[in-house]
């Protein structure tokens, strides 16, 4: 009797003590103000058993009624935990974005671009691209991004799980463009430092590595019958050379074609290690680090610019320069590929299609305001390649003016305007020594912000996919960043040959431009059309509040995907060889290398597909109707009978609204992983006759009440 009396009271203690804890731990979920409370009576069949000193808290719901379950993790008071890192504030995002936008195509392609296709004309259907196409991709972009909280390859994988490939093929062009990148920004570096000599190496012909015939440095009159130099799609009719030759003949030492590689150039080789180097120490922390670098590299290059604007406009010619950049040709905007122009700067300048904005607005806090970044963004973008058309046109024009020459004799697009003809246009301003090491560092800033999106791409989606298990082999978050950037120096190495500049050259031609438009269509297809204006809508709406209006809605439904399937088609059927300048011709093998670096990117669209179908039981066709209409979080369509969802696994502070629309007979199977700080609004259309089934949620008294589960009725 003594011994059952005995069970009797330690039983009854102990269910006196479990009801305490919950009602404690209930309190505590409420005062954190993270849940809505009095929606209804409260409804919690909750059995809690003690195993082992950890409270079990096992719950299996059927009910007939719209109910509204809330999971919270409390991480310090006010907040729910994330797991995932955020911008140190919302200037930190903007500045990066801008940054990213910003690159060294702003310096040297659109004023040629502009000059090219009917000066001020241009502006019309460039502007009209912008609001058409970049502005509403732009917003598609972060909207996904900052909605899903994933990278591009996870994030396009839940839009659309039959193109998931995309997501990845995003992620490798991103990876081997910024490969060949930095080779760029270790010129810059090379001619940064050799800015400080008292005399420019540039500005004489005294040197035992100037080409001759090729350098003179001066002339009587005119000299537009100098030797022309097909370096980098340049042809240089103006007399003083040494710059070209400093170039190709002392920096590259430059073969004559891809079959010759050569030996390394070992200046080169210090100079990538530099520039890998100061990359990693950017980015090292992720956006905490990147966060604060930005506030420097995105704002320093305006200043250089403003200060190089004001210098040389001051200058004699620059007048005529800025004439033949502004002057408006109308018949030019009676061309279709003066419209394509347009439409293909605005994309690669903005970088849709890259993975870049997905990545960096995954960081965001979910309520930020992404219209108003998406316009800061885009306008300042355009707004600085109008600026550095001036700059760029008024240099030009002077020294045209200097050396008796028209202006179309120099103006050139490419790395050789930055790289041939303004460190030349600094050999004859006062003050040369002060300008070129702005100019060169400023070329830094603008590639190293466009680094650090294209590295993060490669960082985050790893992290997304392999991240607990890298770590527990790693054990720091800043290893795996640094293997990312020791993979891509190494990559980089066959540009720094001797004959690099020509792997360059096939490189260039074959990402930044085939295989860019492939992916950028694809992106558009399965984010407008596939995923849906109708669910794209209710996503932005949940994170601002308010539906995008019906300018966003055309534009995403018709015109961006018309645009850029235009681009893409008027890319293929224009589609010409690479060349390096005008004189050297690829050979075949290398033409197949190029479609072969093509293919390296746009393969996984296909293969994600494939995947895709494979996973899935049923016919062809059934598999490939299910994985274009199944979405794995928020505004699942529809229907009846419809989807299993296995909740976001391991994540944290996730949020699934479920079947508003009155769909029946579903299950969702929630928090199989640990996950914690998770939302489910479920079935509030008043659907019927479902279940959710919510597996291993543990109660430890000493981490007060971690990943508590309320269930409230809600009707």
């Amino acid at each position: 009797g003594c011994q059952g009396d005995s069970e009797f009271y330690i039983a009854r203690e102990r269910r006196r003590l479990s009801y305490f804890l919950h009602y404690i731990c209930a309190r505590y979920v409420k005062s954190l103000r993270r849940v809505k409370m009095g929606l209804g009576s409260e409804n919690t069949p909750t059995k809690l058993s003690e195993r082992c000193g950890v409270y079990k808290e096992e719950t299996n719901v059927t009910q007939k009624a719209p109910f509204i379950v809330e999971a919270i993790l409390p991480n310090k008071v006010g907040h729910a935990t994330t797991g995932r890192a955020t911008w140190g504030r919302r200037l930190e995002f903007v500045l990066a974005s801008v940054g990213y936008a910003v690159g060294l195509g702003n310096v040297w392609r659109f004023p040629y671009l502009c000059y090219r296709s009917g000066g001020g004309a241009f502006l019309v259907p460039y502007f009209l691209m912008l609001f058409l196409c970049g502005i509403p991709l732009l917003f598609m972009e972060f909207a996904i991004g900052q909605y899903t909280r994933l990278g591009p390859v996870h994030a396009l994988a839940q839009v659309c799980p039959l193109l998931k490939g995309v997501g990845i093929a995003t992620v490798v062009i991103s990876f081997v463009l910024c490969t060949y990148y930095n080779v760029l920004m270790s010129w810059a570096l090379y001619y940064f430092f050799n800015s400080f000599q008292e005399k420019l190496p540039w500005q004489s012909c005294n040197n035992t590595w100037n080409a001759m015939g090729n350098c003179s440095s001066g002339f009587p009159g005119n000299a537009t019958h100098l030797q022309s130099n097909g370096l980098l799609k340049v042809y240089l009719a103006f007399p003083i050379l040494s710059c070209p030759s400093s170039l190709s003949h002392r920096l590259l030492e430059i073969t004559n074609g891809i079959e010759e590689a050569g030996g390394l150039r070992w200046e080169l080789f210090g100079l990538l290690i530099l520039t890998w180097a100061i990359v990693y120490l950017c980015i090292f922390k992720g956006v905490k680090s990147t966060g604060k670098v930005v506030y420097f590299t995105a704002t320093f290059p305006y200043f250089i610019l403003f200060a190089l604007l004001i210098n040389n406009v001051q200058l004699p010619g620059a007048k005529n320069g800025i004439l033949y950049f502004i002057k408006p040709n109308w018949n030019k905007l009676l061309e279709v590929q003066v419209w394509v122009n347009a439409a293909a700067q605005i994309f690669n300048s903005i970088g849709i299609g890259f993975g870049s904005m997905i990545s960096m607005a995954s960081y965001n806090k979910f309520n930020n305001n992404i219209l108003r970044d998406t316009l800061i963004v885009s306008l300042v973008n355009s707004a600085t390649s109008i600026l550095a058309g001036f700059v760029i046109f008024s240099a030009i024009g002077y020294m045209a003016h200097i050396h008796n020459l028209p202006v179309d004799n120099i103006a050139t697009d490419g790395p050789g305007l930055v790289f041939v003809v303004y460190p030349e246009v600094f050999s004859t301003m006062p003050l040369p020594q002060v300008w070129a090491p702005l100019f060169f560092f400023m070329l830094l800033c603008l590639g190293l912000d466009s680094q650090f999106a294209m590295v993060e791409v490669a960082v985050t989606s790893i992290m997304d996919g392999f991240g607990p298990k890298l770590l527990r082999i790693l054990k720091r978050q800043e290893l795996i960043v640094l293997c990312v950037c020791v993979m891509g120096f190494l990559l980089g190495i066959p540009h720094i040959t001797k004959g690099g500049i020509y792997v360059f050259q096939l490189m260039d031609h074959y990402t930044a431009v085939v295989s860019l438009m492939f992916l950028a269509f694809f992106e558009v297809i399965a984010v407008c059309w596939i995923f849906g204006l109708r669910r794209l809508t209710i996503m932005v709406q949940r994170m601002l509040g308010k539906a995008p209006n019906v300018y966003f809605r055309s534009c995403w439904m018709v015109f961006s995907p018309m645009l850029v399937l235009c681009i893409l088609i008027s890319c293929i059927v224009q589609y010409t060889p690479a060349r390096y300048g005008k004189s050297y011709t690829y050979p075949v093998w290398a033409e197949v290398v190029g479609w072969g670096i093509s293919l390296v990117s746009i393969v996984w669209i296909p293969l994600g597909a494939l995947h895709e179908i494979c996973r899935n039981k049923g016919s062809l066709l059934q598999v490939s109707l299910h994985s274009l209409n199944q979405t794995q979080w928020s505004g699942i369509r529809v229907g009846h009978k419809t989807t299993q969802v296995s909740g976001i696994r391991m994540g944290h502070g996730n949020t699934v609204e479920w079947n508003q629309g009155g769909a029946q007979e579903n299950t969702v199977e929630w928090n199989q992983g640990g996950s914690h700080g998770n939302t489910v609004e479920w079935n509030q259309g008043g659907a019927q006759d479902n279940t959710i089934t919510t597996f291993s949620t543990y109660i430890r008294v000493s981490d007060r009440c971690r990943s508590l589960l309320i269930v409230r009725n809600r009707a």
